[in-house]
């Protein structure tokens, strides 16, 4: 087994890994890692392992931290969105080896390591839990959007708010302006500071993704001034994943924001061949959670791949959750 670095690992082999893996997602792509590359804002990694000069897996994410320099020593974590890209055939001790050199690089970079799956990895979680990483239930909702009765799924209430939206004059259109990603951004800004209560990327985030050739900036606008968003990635023809999305309902919920552009976003994935509009996560199972049931009405599968989390400083874990939950 070797483990490579960005320099040595492969990019036809990490290519063809990313075809044959039932475990591909977007943000385990090349195109994803050189996506992290041009931001200014956060620590890009990557490690792979391969046998016999075969690669069998990839971890590709970032380092992030917020605020001053106080803060962003309290706040500095890794993040691994989709879950490991592993080889159908990978090795237990090839995986564990992977996860060994994951953590020995980010030890001390970061917090904590977190695992955000996309797909089923409960095969591997005895091989993860016994390199120190917790399993953590997490849900989301999956639409198979190649099935014929895809929109009869959606529930009728939504069908409603959709046809109503529509009478009223709101338009979904797909944008690359600084106008739109301004408009957009301000209100997500919003949505982040008063109700979601967690850290927001920079406006640059948007600004850069719009360019990428996988990326797409939907924007619902009425008389002309953009009232909901949704920034998506998609990878080939396999899905369409919902990153950021946000509504002004303080202003517009009449029209139902958060309702068109999800609508739109779907249809977007069903008409352009995608097997799949993946809705990114939908909470914990235990913790209610008014999101979860919005994104249930659109007629998805409830699935639970969970996270996997591995604390590098308990201390300093622990009084951020505490901060976290005070600031809630």
């Amino acid at each position: 087994m070797n483990i490579l670095t960005k320099s040595e690992i492969d990019v036809s082999q990490w290519e063809k890994l990313s075809e044959e893996s039932s475990h591909i997602t977007y943000f385990q792509t090349k195109e994803c890692y050189d996506f992290y590359c041009s931001l200014s804002f956060l620590e890009p990694f990557v490690f792979s392992i391969s046998e016999k000069n075969k690669l069998k897996g990839v971890v590709c994410g970032y380092i992030i931290a917020n605020g001053g320099f106080v803060k962003r020593f309290f706040s500095r974590r890794a993040i691994i969105h989709g879950g490991p890209l592993l080889a159908d055939d990978i090795q237990d001790e090839t995986l564990a080896q992977l996860l060994m050199n994951t953590k020995t690089y980010l030890y001390k970079k970061s917090i904590y390591i977190e695992f955000r799956n996309s797909s089923d990895y409960s095969k591997y979680r005895t091989i993860f839990i016994n390199n120190g990483f917790d399993y953590k239930e997490n849900l989301n909702y999956v639409v198979d959007t190649q099935s014929n009765d895809y929109y009869k799924n959606i529930s009728e209430s939504k069908r409603r708010q959709i046809r109503k939206a529509k009478l009223k004059g709101v338009e979904v259109t797909e944008t690359k302006t600084q106008k739109d990603i301004d408009e957009f951004y301000a209100i997500l800004f919003r949505l982040y500071k008063n109700e979601v209560k967690k850290p927001l990327f920079p406006k640059e985030f948007f600004e850069k993704m719009v360019s990428l050739p996988n990326a797409h900036l939907f924007v619902a606008k009425y008389d002309d001034r953009i009232i909901s968003g949704m920034a998506c990635v998609t990878y080939k023809n396999e899905a369409v994943y919902e990153w950021f999305v946000c509504g002004d309902k303080e202003k517009y919920n009449h029209l139902y924001p958060s309702v068109a552009i999800t609508n739109a976003a779907v249809e977007y994935a069903a008409k352009n061949g995608f097997k799949k509009f993946d809705f990114m996560g939908a909470g914990k199972p235990d913790e209610e959670y008014g999101v979860r049931e919005f994104k249930e009405k659109f007629g998805g599968e409830l699935v639970e791949y969970g996270r996997y989390l591995y604390v590098c400083k308990s201390f300093l874990y622990k009084l951020g959750s505490r901060m976290i939950k005070l600031k809630k």
